[in-house]
Formats: structure tokens, C-alpha cells, sequence
């Protein structure tokens, strides 16, 4: 049962991704309502035949407060898409502080990049402007919308419309 099944809350904001094998339990114990199946596919036990989960929205509400994607190095170059933010290279990646941290750069989604070892140690203690280099695109807060998208890699066409990607 490999795949993934995107879980929306009851009113179709999109929470999580889970497997089939999860979302199939949630089915049975009736925690949730099948909004989309895989056409042609079920999944089968001795007695049970159920159609294979796509989405999935829970039939009760969570409360979930703001979801926030934490900060870090790893989640940085996932949102970087493990490039260069200058140079567009993908080897011997570090993070970079577009205002220096020595300026009062602080360590904040909007001020940090992914940056090779050359073009890092080539901008320095510099902003891009001083250093003459151009950032590919300027840094931003990812939601969690767009980890859950790049989690799974392809996304299932069926997904789209809760995604906002449509």
C-alpha cells in the first residue's frame, strides 16, 4: 500500500499528508469521509473492499493554530530547492545571511539563503549590492502548504484544487 493521501481538516484546508495504510484505518474507524479515490484501484482484505484513498477530510474539526514552518538549515534548502541562490549551483551548500548578521542581519526566513562555499565566501561580510551579485529570488516565509506539496514530490492531480495549485 504505498502512496500518499492528503488529509484536509472538515473544511477542507489542507493539514497533512498520511499513507494509504493510515488513511484506510481512518476510513474503517470512521474518522473521516473519502473526498477523492484513485480510479480502478481499491484495496482489498478477505471480507472488505474499500476504493484507494486520493483525499480524505476529517469529520470532525481540529483546532489547529497557525501553522508555522520552523526555521532551519534543513528547511531553508528545501524551500531554496537546494540551489544556490546566486549562482544556481547545488554543490557544497551552506546558508547564507543576506544582511550580514555583523550589520544586524538577524537569523529570520527573510534574511537567510542557501549559498554555494564560493559564492558565500565571495559576498562575505557584504550585502549582494556591495558584492555586485544578484539573488535568483528574494527570500521569503514558506507555508506549510508548500512543504506538504514538496514532501511528496509529484502532486496527484486530485490533490491541486485543495492545494490551491489549480
Amino acid at each position: 500500500m504505498n502512496g500518499h493521501v492528503l488529509v484536509l481538516n472538515q473544511d477542507y484546508s489542507a493539514l497533512t499528508v498520511c499513507s494509504v495504510e493510515r488513511a484506510v484505518v481512518l476510513m474503517h474507524l470512521q474518522k473521516v469521509h473519502l473526498v477523492e479515490a484513485v480510479p480502478g484501484k481499491e484495496v482489498r482484505s478477505p471480507s472488505v473492499e474499500v476504493p484507494w484513498p486520493s483525499v480524505v477530510r476529517l469529520k470532525a474539526y481540529v483546532n489547529v493554530p497557525y501553522k508555522r514552518v520552523m526555521l532551519s538549515r534543513k528547511n531553508v534548502l528545501r524551500r531554496d530547492a537546494h540551489t544556490c541562490q546566486y549562482c544556481g549551483s547545488g554543490k557544497r551548500l551552506t546558508i547564507d545571511h543576506v544582511m550580514p548578521k555583523s550589520r544586524g542581519g538577524g537569523d529570520t526566513w527573510e534574511n537567510l539563503v542557501t549559498a554555494c562555499v564560493p559564492c558565500n565566501n565571495r559576498k562575505g561580510d557584504s550585502t549582494p549590492e556591495e558584492a555586485g551579485m544578484e539573488l535568483a529570488r528574494e527570500p521569503f516565509r514558506p507555508s506549510h502548504v508548500m512543504f506538504i506539496r514538496d514532501s511528496v514530490g509529484d502532486v496527484d492531480e486530485a490533490w491541486k484544487p485543495y492545494l490551491f495549485l489549480a
